[in-house]
């Protein structure tokens, strides 16, 4: 860590920790007591400031997250301050499941959120909308069509956005980035959400992206459809909704993901 932020943030110690592979992380000593802190280039405090806001959007209605407690730009770098939590990658799915499906009971005023965030390191735009098949389409997967068409990519949608045709859902709090990258566990086993992409939006679009790379144990869906049981076609709208990720990586990583996103568009239009 700089030895200007390590100054800022009244930090005896800094040791480098995996954590993502956008930011910087370290274990942080404050006062003796440890420490979670991402770091990076100043021009990336808003990205850091949106995962604040995130990380409180989940805690709110149960979801165990860690705890924001600082951030801003020091020493010439943004930094994320956050509490410190000993996991692992394995434990209890099933109580996933739960949380899941109760957080996501958790109703919007429209679908959006209070303000725009970032999927990964791209913007994501969330101003309000009070039709989710239009939000989905022009808040979504237009900026990522878009962006694609700028990277090189030329993408038709066709009528794969008619798999939300009839299909109205309740504006609930959703991660936004729920792959098994961003689910860790806590040394009991309670589950713990970090790296989030808040806004409201279908509860699907959670659920969508626990199966897209490769997808989380039986016990996860079991406790979570026990809870509030998924609604019928939501084996065809999973693949609109993953499309939007595959995009981001498509725009973030290259053309090896061009044969899987004109996959999920074969799947879609074959669904119609």
């Amino acid at each position: 860590m700089p030895p200007a932020l390590l100054a800022a943030l009244g930090a005896e110690r800094a040791t480098p920790v995996a954590g993502g592979c956008i930011h910087r992380c370290y274990r942080v000593l404050i006062g003796g007591v440890p420490h979670f802190a991402k770091v990076n280039d100043a021009r990336l405090a808003d990205a850091f400031a949106a995962e604040a806001d995130g990380l409180e959007a989940l805690r709110a209605p149960g979801i165990r997250a860690p705890q924001p407690l600082r951030h801003g730009v020091a020493g010439g770098h943004a930094f994320l301050l956050l509490e410190f939590l000993e996991l692992e990658d394995q434990g209890d799915f099933a109580a996933l499941g739960r949380m899941l499906a109760v957080a996501h009971r958790s109703a919007g005023p429209a679908f959006g959120w209070r303000r725009d965030n970032y999927i990964g390191s791209t913007p994501q735009a969330n101003a309000w909308c009070e039709e989710w098949s239009t939000f989905f389409r022009e808040r979504r997967l237009a900026p990522q069509l878009a962006l694609a068409r700028k990277n090189g990519f030329r993408l038709e949608l066709g009528r794969a956005e008619e798999v939300l045709n009839d299909h109205h859902p309740q504006p609930a709090l959703v991660h936004g980035d729920l792959w098994s990258g961003n689910v860790a566990f806590l040394t009991d086993g309670e589950p713990v959400l970090f790296d989030p992409a808040v806004y409201y939006g279908d509860r699907e679009a959670d659920l969508a992206m626990t199966e897209l790379f490769g997808g989380f144990p039986a016990a996860f869906y079991a406790a979570y459809n026990a809870v509030d049981p998924l609604e019928r076609g939501y084996e065809k709208r999973k693949h609109l909704y993953n499309l939007y990720h595959l995009l981001n990586h498509l725009n973030l990583f290259g053309g090896g993901y061009l044969a899987q996103v004109r996959s999920t568009l074969r799947l879609l239009l074959d669904a119609l």
